[in-house]
């Protein structure tokens, strides 16, 4: 039997440090969070992602009494840009969460397991890298691929 691993790239970068651009998409990130409908878990999470063509859509998650039927943040963003842009590729997104205290989480949040099989395959339809980032108090993570946190992801290559 061979063994092998994955392995993830990535950069933390303080927020002063990013582009000017990365900075006002993470900023729009921390706003989304403000529009979150979570009564049940008190936490708020934004997404704000930028698209081929310069512009920017956000979405914060929407919960429901039946908790199954909310929605995270970043999939509100990405079927809203897609439907407004179809066919046009999404190259970053920044995410920010603030916990049941209010304030911004001291570790990013990273995607939920649903988040990153849209996400994965949005970025395989592209055929192009979207990046990810990941804010927090302590620093933002730069991802260069959704495919980095979805290793042997399943897409419609495999229908």
């Amino acid at each position: 039997m061979k063994h092998e691993h994955f392995e993830i790239d990535y950069h933390l970068v303080p927020f002063e440090e990013l582009p000017e651009a990365d900075r006002l998409l993470v900023e729009k990130a921390k706003e989304a969070t403000y529009t979150s409908f979570s009564p049940y878990s008190h936490f708020r999470v934004g997404a704000a992602l930028r698209m081929e063509n310069g512009e920017v859509y956000l979405g914060s998650n929407q919960e429901n009494a039946s908790f199954t039927t909310g929605l995270c943040a970043e999939r509100t963003a990405i079927f809203y840009a897609t439907a407004k842009n179809p066919g046009a590729a999404v190259t970053d997104i920044a995410i920010a969460a603030r916990g049941t205290d209010g304030e911004y989480t001291a570790e990013p949040t990273s995607p939920c397991g649903a988040c990153r099989q849209v996400l994965a395959e949005i970025e395989h339809r592209a055929g192009r890298p979207m990046r990810l980032l990941l804010y927090s108090r302590t620093g933002i993570i730069v991802i260069e691929s959704v495919g980095a946190l979805l290793p042997l992801q399943f897409n419609g290559d495999n229908l």
